[in-house]
């Protein structure tokens, strides 16, 4: 079991950062991928970006490569995401979640539990 929680939402204005955080507690944190996602009102929840269990590697989707940062910290069990020169559609609610089986981190039925969410809201 892997239990999630997300900080660091909020409102910003466009071109402006944000650092998301998700805390793990349960199953030993550097054993498993990490990854987030985020659903806008009225659409479908799409993934962000992901990252390896030590962290060697990392994955983005376009929409965010070069403005995102992933990273985590094994020894404090939490993952970072760095969001800098945020745009109006970067508003969602965005979502960690623990992929422990799966190598297919982009897809978000490959991830076995998930946070509760974190609203981010930039203003144009």
């Amino acid at each position: 079991q892997v239990q999630l929680v997300e900080s660091g939402g909020g409102l910003v204005q466009a071109g402006g950062s944000l650092r998301l955080s998700c805390a793990a507690s349960g199953r030993a944190f550097g054993t498993y991928a990490m990854g987030w996602f985020r659903q806008a009102p009225g659409k479908e929840r799409e993934f962000v970006g992901a990252i390896s269990w030590n962290g060697g590697r990392t994955y983005y989707a376009d929409s965010v490569k070069g403005r995102f940062t992933i990273s985590r910290d094994n020894a404090k069990n939490t993952m970072y995401l760095q969001k800098n020169s945020l745009k109006p559609e970067d508003t969602a609610v965005y979502y960690c979640a623990a992929n422990t089986a799966s190598r297919r981190l982009q897809r978000a039925n490959e991830y076995d539990y998930w946070g509760q969410g974190t609203q981010v809201t930039v203003s144009s």
